[in-house]
């Protein structure tokens, strides 16, 4: 097993992978931004920047990507990678697993979606090792999250999923608890790291 864990840390540490992993990050960052175009066309301007989550967060970790590439830290964006990347890749797991629990049924699309939105998740805590945020960085990235739960339950701009929109409420429960969760993990991240520096 160990061993195992080492060949996979050398195949997805190994710099070629990473520019592959780039690449994908990036064309999925576009295709997600077009994803979200029926509803951006009748959400008000001002909640322009809150309303695409998962490709916004996939942003995060492509730019985390390239900073990494080019042996920069660039330390707030790591921590929004990991936060929200995480954060929106379960969520929406969660949201086709609910849809298809309602309605027997997400189609080839729906499982599609749970797949590459679980390998969101998956490689911002497959890279948690080249995280370098501190406790600032983590306080803005909380703030942001938080405030982002409150644009989407408070202000009515959740991701669209009609078979499930009558669960509102308890979806923005789940969603606060998830934020908090993920915002955990980029904590632990961080103290682990202050124990093996000090």
């Amino acid at each position: 097993m160990k061993d195992q864990v080492t060949v996979l840390k050398v195949i997805i540490y190994n710099k070629s992978f990473m520019w592959l992993l780039f690449l994908v990050n990036l064309l999925g960052t576009i295709y997600g931004y077009y994803w979200y175009e029926s509803q951006l066309s009748i959400t008000e301007p001002k909640f322009y920047l809150f309303v695409p989550d998962s490709p916004t967060a996939s942003l995060f970790f492509t730019i985390a990507l390239l900073g990494w590439l080019l042996k920069k830290n660039w330390k707030l964006i790591e921590v929004l990678a990991l936060i929200t990347l995480v954060k929106y890749g379960l969520w929406a797991v969660v949201m086709n697993l609910w849809t298809y629990v309602e309605t027997g049924s997400i189609g080839w699309m729906g499982w599609m979606l749970v797949a590459s939105h679980f390998a969101m998740a998956l490689q911002a805590i497959l890279y948690m090792p080249f995280y370098k945020f501190r406790w600032v960085h983590i306080l803005i990235a909380s703030i942001w999250t938080l405030h982002n739960d409150i644009i989407d339950y408070v202000f009515d701009q959740m991701p669209i999923y009609r078979s499930i929109s009558s669960y509102s409420n308890q979806i923005g429960y789940f969603t606060f608890w998830l934020s908090i969760a993920c915002i955990t993990i980029a904590i632990v991240n961080y103290q682990k790291r202050s124990k093996r520096i000090s």
